[in-house]
C-alpha cells in the first residue's frame, strides 16, 4: 500500500498556515528614521579637501581647551561642535569619538581652529600616564 502526496508544502507544518492578517497602514506619529534619510557628508568635505593639518604635531592625545568667548564666533559644523566640547579640555581621540569623525578629519579640522585662535593646545605631557593611554585606546576602537 502506498501513500502518494501531492507536491507543495504540508499545511500542517507550515509556521505561516492561514491566511494572512489584513493590512492596515503604519500608526500616526514620528517615524523610524530610514537610512537614506540620514544625510552623508564625505570626510573630505569637512577639511575643504585638505589631508594634512595647518598646525604640525596634534597628537591623537593632544589636548585641546577652548575659551568661552571663542562660542560666539562664528563657526560651522563641526567646528561649532569642537569649540562646545573643548570648554573642557579634551584629546584629539575623545573629539574624533564624540563628533564620529575620523582622526585624521579631527586633526585637519582642530589645526584650523588653533591656527584661528579659537582653540589653544594644552602643555603636552613628556610620558604618558597608563590611564591615559588606556582610555585613548578604548576610544579609538570604538571609532
Amino acid at each position: 500500500m502506498s501513500h502518494r502526496r501531492e507536491w507543495g508544502p504540508d499545511p500542517r507544518m507550515s509556521p505561516y498556515a492561514g491566511p494572512p492578517p489584513p493590512w492596515r497602514p503604519p500608526a500616526p506619529g514620528p517615524r523610524a528614521p530610514e537610512p537614506e534619510d540620514e544625510l552623508v557628508v564625505r570626510p573630505f568635505m569637512l577639511t575643504g579637501g585638505r589631508t594634512r593639518p595647518l598646525h604640525d604635531g596634534l597628537r591623537i592625545e593632544t589636548l585641546l581647551h577652548a575659551s568661552p568667548a571663542a562660542l560666539s564666533a562664528p563657526l560651522r559644523f563641526e567646528s561649532r561642535r569642537i569649540v562646545e566640547l573643548c570648554q573642557a579640555p579634551m584629546s584629539i581621540a575623545d573629539l574624533a569619538v564624540a563628533i564620529g569623525v575620523p582622526l585624521g578629519v579631527i586633526r585637519v579640522i582642530v589645526a584650523d581652529l588653533v591656527t584661528d585662535g579659537y582653540v589653544r593646545v594644552e602643555e603636552q605631557l613628556g610620558e604618558l600616564p597608563i590611564a591615559l593611554i588606556e582610555r585613548i585606546r578604548d576610544r579609538v576602537r570604538a571609532l
